[in-house]
């Protein structure tokens, strides 16, 4: 079965964990167990209704004060495919919270009041679901029912966030009006809003076309790990492991091991069920090489004609995660970029990015927490790298602060750098 990801996002009290809540209650994900925890919590906090947002909200901070502060995740399935749904805060002081739950999405769920429209919290998770590439965006405009299911407030709020998302990069834009308190347009249509001739959000997330998404062109396979032979058994044994990043390997292809730069052929390639006669994104297997040849982890395997940059300088959009330190430039870092290590150094930092006006201050000398930037960075040894918009596995890092062994920020290769 086909595996969709997706990341909630919108402004405070728009209603994202309710609505997943509501996902998961009506699609009969929730047991017996779990409903009657949330009923019992919901009726010891006063609510005069199950609060199907506590099935997200986990950490007590969040139930206290009503919001979300970290990524929840939650799992289900349909007959048709299986979902993996990231639940990120609204609060701008939690955007690299938002920025890690959201890098993987294949989609991204923005929910909007339909009595407020649009705001700057909106503009902002807009902003940074098109700055992460995801693919697919679904506008859920919650909350109908107190608008007495009024297709002109539908519609106001579709035209006005319209006109923002031309500033954006955006694909794929669809608009679903919901009530997640009552489960309009959730799961089934809705007849309180007869006037709308969409389907419901289950059946959108159901049929959405992701396959086409990942880069099918550009074959690339970091090697994660060197399987030697382990017993007289397997003595001629020797493959390469990892998850493929782009493109299609099959046997008999010509490929090309960088940094080396030595060529060979693909003899197989072998997946825990055995070997298969093609693999692609995002399939982990091991391939193994007529040639015996030194390959070692953080090597890319990749086709003669077909290579990614190869650079040791980067410019890249950076999104600062540490509340201990900042990024300046002259700051000196590990970057980590699928599986190759080295050692950076920030070299500029052009400018600074105000993600709600999306105003760009190059007078800006520091990144601090939660702010977003254009970076040059110089690496000690080279990557294999391509540009973000082109493969979001190849084109994006994260740098660690050496002396704690934090993640202190997660990047976006623009191109290289000069």
């Amino acid at each position: 079965m086909e595996l969709l990801r997706f990341a909630t996002a919108g402004s405070v009290d728009d209603g994202k964990s309710t609505l997943i809540g509501r996902l998961l209650y009506d699609t009969k994900q929730i047991f017996q167990d779990q409903l009657e925890a949330i009923e019992r919590t919901s009726e010891q906090m006063g609510n005069e209704y199950t609060n199907l947002a506590l099935l997200t909200d986990g950490l007590r901070a969040e139930r206290e004060q009503g919001i979300t502060i970290d990524v929840a995740h939650r799992y289900f399935a349909t007959p048709k495919r299986k979902f993996i749904i990231a639940d990120t805060p609204g609060h701008i002081q939690y955007t690299r919270n938002m920025v890690t739950g959201a890098s993987t999405a294949d989609l991204a769920l923005v929910l909007v009041d339909a009595r407020n429209g649009i705001v700057e919290q909106s503009r902002r998770h807009a902003f940074l679901a098109s700055l992460l590439r995801i693919p697919h965006l679904v506008v859920c405009v919650n909350k109908m029912d107190l608008v007495d299911y009024d297709e002109a407030a539908f519609e106001a709020v579709k035209a006005e966030f319209r006109e923002f998302a031309m500033k954006l990069d955006i694909a794929d834009l669809t608009f679903i009006p919901v009530s997640a308190l009552h489960g309009d347009n959730i799961v089934e249509r809705s007849p309180n809003m007869s006037w709308y001739e969409g389907s419901s959000l289950l059946h959108h997330l159901e049929e959405v076309h992701i396959a086409s998404d990942r880069n099918h062109v550009d074959a690339r396979f970091p090697v994660q790990y060197v399987i030697r032979p382990q017993s007289d058994a397997h003595h001629d044994y020797r493959g390469y492991a990892g998850t493929i990043v782009g493109g299609v390997f099959k046997p008999g292809d010509e490929v090309m091991v960088l940094p080396s730069g030595f060529t060979s052929t693909v003899a197989s390639v072998d997946t825990f069920e055995g070997p298969v006669d093609e693999a692609f994104s995002p399939m982990a297997v091991t391939i193994r090489l007529d040639d015996d040849i030194d390959v070692s982890r953080g090597d890319m395997i990749c086709r003669p004609g077909n290579q990614p940059n190869a650079g040791q300088d980067l410019q890249a959009m950076v999104c600062w995660m540490s509340e201990a330190s900042r990024l300046a430039p002259r700051t000196k870092l590990a970057i980590k970029h699928t599986t190759r290590t080295a050692r950076a150094m920030a070299t500029d930092l052009q400018y600074r990015l105000d993600i709600n006006s999306l105003h760009r201050d190059e007078s800006a000398e520091v990144l601090a927490l939660n702010e977003i930037g254009r970076v040059t960075l110089r690496c000690t040894q080279p990557l294999f790298f391509d540009e973000y918009r082109r493969n979001r596995a190849t084109g994006s890092f994260v740098l660690v602060d050496e002396t704690t062994n934090a993640t202190v920020a997660a990047g976006m290769i623009i191109g290289a750098g000069s």
